[in-house]
C-alpha cells in the first residue's frame, strides 16, 4: 500500500508543480509582482529563458521557450490525471534535466541544485520506472480493456 501511495504523491507533486509554473508563465495566476507569482506574464519568463539559452539565437530560444511551456503544462496535467503516465514521466525527466543543464551553464551548478531541478528530474525518472500506477486513469483504462478483451 505504501509504495502506491508514494507513487501517487510523487505523480501529483511533479504534475502540480509543472502545471502551476507552466500556467504562471502565461499569467494564469495573476500579474507579475503579486504574491506567489513567479512570472506573471510571458515577457518576464522569456527574459529568463533567453538568459538560460544564451547559446542559442534569439528566435530559436523563443521557440524552445514555447515548446518547453507547452510540454510542462501538458506533462503536468497528464501526471495529475495519471494518463499516459509513463510517457509523461519520461518527458518530465527530460524536460527537467534540460532545465538543470541550461541553468548550470548559465548560472552555475548552485542554481539547479538550489531549486531542486536535478531532484525533480530524478524523481520523474523514478516515476517512469514504476511497474504500474494504481490510482490513475491509466489503471482504469487497462482494467476496462481487460474486461472487453
Amino acid at each position: 500500500m505504501l509504495p502506491s501511495i508514494a507513487q501517487l504523491y510523487l505523480r501529483l507533486s511533479i504534475g502540480s508543480a509543472f502545471t502551476w509554473f507552466g500556467l504562471d508563465r502565461i499569467g494564469a495566476w495573476g500579474p507579475f509582482g503579486k504574491p506567489y507569482i513567479s512570472w506573471g506574464d510571458w515577457a518576464h519568463f522569456t527574459k529568463y529563458a533567453h538568459q538560460l539559452m544564451f547559446f542559442l539565437p534569439y528566435g530559436l530560444a523563443e521557440i524552445f521557450a514555447v515548446i518547453a511551456t507547452i510540454a510542462e503544462i501538458s506533462c503536468g496535467i497528464l501526471l495529475i490525471l495519471g494518463l499516459f503516465t509513463r510517457s509523461a514521466a519520461y518527458a518530465s525527466f527530460g524536460l527537467a534535466l534540460s532545465f538543470a543543464i541550461c541553468m548550470s551553464l548559465a548560472n552555475g551548478i548552485t542554481s539547479p541544485l538550489g531549486y531542486s531541478v536535478f531532484t525533480v528530474s530524478a524523481a520523474s525518472l523514478l516515476l517512469a520506472a514504476q511497474p504500474g500506477y494504481r490510482w490513475s486513469l491509466d489503471n482504469l483504462r487497462s482494467k476496462r480493456s481487460a474486461l472487453t478483451a
